[in-house]
C-alpha cells in the first residue's frame, strides 16, 4: 500500500461520521416536529345531558288486610259454641259463635202468649164500643158509658200494639244468640271459648276483611323527611320476587314506636295478586325521583385550588377551560352535580392531565354522552 492510499484513509473516515452526524439531526428534527394548530390534542369528550336520579331504600315489611273487624254478641249469655278458630276463611253471613238460647226463647214464648192476649182484649173492646156506639145513635146509652168503651178500646189497641213491640224484641233477642259476619274474610283473632259469659259487646273473634290489604313497614324517620307521600312503592314477596304490587302510602303513624323507633306506613296495594296472603313478608322497594340534575364520568374530574371542576371544550375555537363546579355526591364511576354544568355543553372525560387554559383539542372518534342515572346509595 502506498503512503498516498494511507493518507486518504482517515479523511473518508471523518467524512462519512460528519455525514451520519447531519443525518441524525435531521431524523431528530424530524421526531420532534410539533403538531399544527389547526388539528389540537387528542381527548376524550362527553356531552352533558340532564336526567332523573332516583334512589332506592328498601324495606322489609308484612302484608295485612287494610280493615279488621271485631265481631260481638249484642247481649250477654254464656258461649254455647265456636265453630271457627284462627286462620279460617269465613263468608259473610256465616254464624261464628252460640250462645245458650234458653232464656231468650223462654222471654219469645211470654211475648207470644202476651200478644194473644192483648189480641183477645183489644177484640173485647172493640166489640162493646161498637154495641155502646150504635146504644148511642138509639139515645139508650149515656155519653160516660160511650166515653169508657171508646178509652177502653184505645187502650187494648196500645196493649196490642206493645204485645207486638216485645214479641219482635223477643225475636231479634232471641237472633243475637247466633253471632253471624257481616263480611268475608279470615278469622285473625279469638278472644273467646265454650263456656265462658261473655258481656254485650265484648270481642268474641277478629276477621280481616278480604275486600283489600295493605303492606305495612317499619319506616325510619330518615326516610319520612323524604317527598314520601309521592314515592311510588314496589312490594315483593320475599321469598318469591317476582311476584309483584305497586302501591302508594295510605297512612303514616302519628308517633313512632317506643321500642323500634320507627313509624308505621300502610301501604295501599293497588290489585294484588293471590299470592300476596296476609302475614306474607314482603320486601318493599321505595323509588325516589329528584329533579333533573347531571352526573359526568369520574374520569372528568379534576381540581382547581380546593374546588372540583372540570375542562369545558369551546365548540367555536375548539379550546378548554377550567371550570368549578358543585358536587352532591360521589359514586363509584360517575359523581352527581348539584350545579357548574348546563345540558348541552362538552367536557373532557379523558386526557386531563396535560391540558391547560386555552389549549386546542380534539376529541376522539368514539364520544358520549353524560346524563343522570338511577343509582343505589
Amino acid at each position: 500500500m502506498s503512503a498516498r492510499s494511507t493518507r486518504r484513509m482517515p479523511m473518508d473516515l471523518a467524512g462519512r461520521a460528519a455525514g451520519l452526524a447531519l443525518l441524525g439531526v435531521v431524523l431528530a428534527s424530524c421526531g420532534n416536529e410539533p403538531v399544527p394548530p389547526s388539528e389540537g390534542r387528542l381527548v376524550g369528550v362527553v356531552t352533558v345531558a340532564a336526567g332523573q336520579f332516583s334512589d332506592d331504600i328498601q324495606l322489609s315489611g308484612e302484608i295485612q288486610a287494610k280493615k279488621d273487624v271485631g265481631l260481638a254478641f249484642r247481649i250477654g249469655g254464656r258461649v254455647l259454641e265456636r265453630p271457627v278458630n284462627v286462620g279460617d276463611r269465613v263468608m259473610a253471613g256465616q254464624v261464628i259463635a252460640r250462645l245458650e238460647p234458653t232464656l231468650e226463647q223462654n222471654a219469645l214464648a211470654a211475648a207470644k202468649a202476651a200478644l194473644e192476649a192483648a189480641r183477645g182484649e183489644v177484640s173485647t173492646a172493640r166489640n162493646t164500643f161498637e154495641r155502646q156506639e150504635r146504644l148511642m145513635a138509639q139515645g139508650f146509652t149515656t155519653r160516660p158509658r160511650y166515653d169508657q168503651a171508646r178509652r177502653a178500646q184505645e187502650t187494648g189497641q196500645a196493649g196490642l200494639e206493645n204485645a207486638e213491640a216485645q214479641l219482635e224484641l223477643a225475636q231479634d233477642r232471641l237472633s243475637f244468640t247466633e253471632l253471624r259476619t257481616a263480611v268475608a274474610g279470615v278469622i285473625i283473632a279469638r278472644q273467646i271459648e265454650p263456656g265462658e259469659v261473655v258481656q254485650p259487646g265484648q270481642i268474641v273473634v277478629q276477621v280481616a276483611r278480604d275486600d283489600s290489604r295493605d303492606a305495612v313497614f317499619n319506616v325510619p324517620a330518615a326516610v319520612l323527611d323524604t317527598h314520601l307521600s309521592d314515592a311510588k312503592i314496589r312490594v315483593a314477596l320475599a321469598d318469591a320476587p317476582s311476584v309483584t304490587a305497586y302501591g302508594s302510602v295510605r297512612e303514616v303513624a302519628p308517633q313512632a314506636d317506643p321500642v323500634t323507633r320507627t313509624f308505621a306506613v300502610r301501604v295501599g296495594l293497588q290489585d294484588p295478586p293471590e299470592a300476596m296472603r296476609l302475614g306474607s313478608t314482603v320486601v318493599g322497594t321505595i323509588e325516589l325521583a329528584t329533579a333533573a340534575i347531571i352526573s359526568i364520568p369520574a374520569s372528568a374530574l379534576t381540581q382547581q385550588g380546593r374546588s372540583p371542576a372540570v375542562w369545558v371544550v369551546d365548540p367555536a375555537k375548539s379550546t378548554v377551560s377550567l371550570r368549578d363546579i358543585d358536587v352532591l355526591r360521589f359514586d363509584a364511576d360517575k359523581v352527581i352535580l348539584s350545579q357548574g354544568l348546563a345540558p348541552g355543553e362538552t367536557i373532557v372525560s379523558a386526557g386531563i392531565q396535560a391540558l391547560h387554559p386555552g389549549q386546542r383539542v380534539r376529541p376522539l372518534p368514539q364520544a358520549q354522552t353524560a346524563s343522570a342515572s338511577p343509582s343505589r346509595p
